[in-house]
């Protein structure tokens, strides 16, 4: 008779004999090992839980003036997943941090394997430059680092800014193939188009004559929140809201209509006031910050209140629902096309 999955074997004295042999030549039994590998559904050690920003601003704060960007290399402080401590993790596949650069500062370039998003969460003045573009931050702004571009951050203007940082870094850090590269003594990358070249060829619903996609990332790697929040006013007025998203949006790369980075996709969604939006259960991981509004999440027996910069997580399997005390905003990224690609995506509407 067949096993279940998640029973074991009985382990007798010859088969003890027999791992114990085998253990001295680096092999283990699947079947003593298998229901560890293969559970009936997800088992994520990551759990649902929100940063509010306004209660621990004060320490990315006291972080300027402990370090400098320049020695930092990246001043930020991670996000760290309770159930994943020591881990650089906000999800299993996925990073977060909030960065902070100061007026006048420089963070020195750099490239990488693993691919980045900055969504903005206050002031204004700094920039992002990649390969050569500078993209000025406001707060609400998507400005996308793909993977092996160099980028480098300034400051010209008088507040600071910090901004929310999302990669796959535990993602590629578990595949194995991690590069990291400074530029070198030069700390800027040299200027080599103006600013605003990316969203003026690619941004404007038009593409330049003979336009082929080079890889997989979004050659526009700028997306103001200005534009975004008129696309998203203009289908409120359509009035067709979705039981689970509300009004959702995908970021999307403009020359393939796919998302902006192979392993990252990135959304914007508002929810009416007062709408409780069904339940939702998906494979993917999803980080969320409130740009506008306040409201709360309930994940399975928690629920996560949040305001304007509030960073909240909603882990892989975990059902999920929204509800807005008034008109609400809420950008958002996660690992769900990644695995739409890769054949691995579920999802679950309503009571399903």
């Amino acid at each position: 008779m067949a096993r279940a999955l998640d029973a074991k074997p009985q382990v007798t004295n010859a088969r003890a004999d027999f791992y114990h042999r085998i253990d001295e030549e680096n092999m283990t039994p699947l079947w003593e090992v298998l229901s560890q590998l293969l559970t009936r559904e997800p088992q994520v050690g990551a759990k649902p839980y929100l940063w509010k920003y306004d209660e621990l601003r004060h320490h990315i704060m006291e972080a300027g003036q402990l370090i400098s960007a320049a020695e930092a290399e990246r001043r930020v402080l991670v996000l760290e997943n309770p159930g994943l401590r020591g881990q650089s993790r906000i999800t299993e596949a996925l990073y977060a941090g909030l960065q902070l650069i100061m007026p006048g500062e420089l963070a020195p370039a750099h490239r990488h394997s693993p691919c980045a998003l900055r969504y903005i969460q206050e002031g204004s003045g700094a920039y992002t430059a990649v390969n050569g573009e500078k993209a000025y931050m406001e707060p609400g702004d998507l400005i996308l680092t793909p993977s092996w571009t160099w980028h480098d951050h300034g400051h010209e203007g008088k507040v600071p800014v910090v901004w929310l940082d999302g990669l796959d870094l535990p993602l590629i850090k578990g595949l194995g193939p991690m590069f990291a590269e400074p530029y070198g003594h030069e700390q800027r990358y040299p200027e080599r188009l103006p600013v605003g070249d990316g969203l003026a060829r690619y941004g404007a619903g038009l593409l330049p004559v003979g336009t082929v996609a080079a890889d997989q990332n979004s050659p526009q790697f700028h997306y103001p929140y200005e534009r975004t929040r008129e696309a998203l006013a203009q289908l409120v007025k359509a009035d067709e809201w979705d039981k689970v998203h509300g009004i959702k949006m995908e970021f999307v790369n403009p020359v393939t209509g796919g998302p902006v980075m192979p392993t990252i996709s990135c959304y914007m969604q508002v929810l009416a006031k007062g709408m409780k939006t069904a339940p939702y259960r998906t494979t993917a991981s999803w980080v969320y910050a409130c740009r506008e509004g306040n409201g709360r999440t309930i994940v399975g027996d928690t629920t996560l209140e949040w305001k304007p910069r509030d960073v909240f997580v909603v882990p892989c399997w975990m059902e999920h629902r929204h509800e807005s005390d008034a008109e609400s905003v809420l950008f958002s990224f996660s690992d769900a096309r990644m695995q739409q690609k890769l054949g691995i995506w579920r999802e679950v509407r309503g009571n399903a």
